[in-house]
């Protein structure tokens, strides 16, 4: 399952992210899993959670994030959920068609691998296609 958290910038969608994380370390049995650009959530994140910062990865294409987030998984099949904050600052290609394409592979990923993804989108939801409407919280 995919569920994107979307709005504009101060709108609170990092403050649910972190909401939501705290929650899926408190009832889940898996492992949970947090990716951000940088280390902003370090003292927001519980420490029971794996916090990533992707810029020491150099990820910056959808490819790339495909690669990183199948190894992630392909390194420990016990992740239940992964969190993506501010997916858009990840991404050089800020193209909303190209994160529907995206969203589409993440979202075959997930159902093949039963791993629920959480994506904080910077965007006005208006501008938003029916592909990424059907995951918003």
């Amino acid at each position: 399952m995919v569920k994107i958290i979307m709005g504009l910038k101060g709108s609170g969608k990092t403050k649910k992210l972190v909401e939501m994380v705290c929650e899926a370390v408190d009832l889940e049995h898996g492992d949970v899993v947090c990716i951000e650009k940088d280390k902003k959530l370090t003292y927001d994140i519980p420490y029971r959670a794996r916090l990533i910062d992707a810029g020491e990865y150099g990820i910056c294409s959808y490819e790339l994030l495909k690669g990183f987030l199948s190894g992630l998984h392909a390194g420990n099949y016990d992740i239940t959920h992964i969190f993506i904050d501010n997916f858009l600052k990840l991404v050089s290609d800020k193209d909303m068609n190209d994160v529907e394409v995206f969203l589409d592979w993440l979202d075959a990923f997930s159902e093949r691998e039963k791993v629920e993804f959480v994506i904080s989108l910077s965007a006005d939801q208006s501008s938003a296609g029916e592909r990424i409407k059907k995951h918003l919280v």
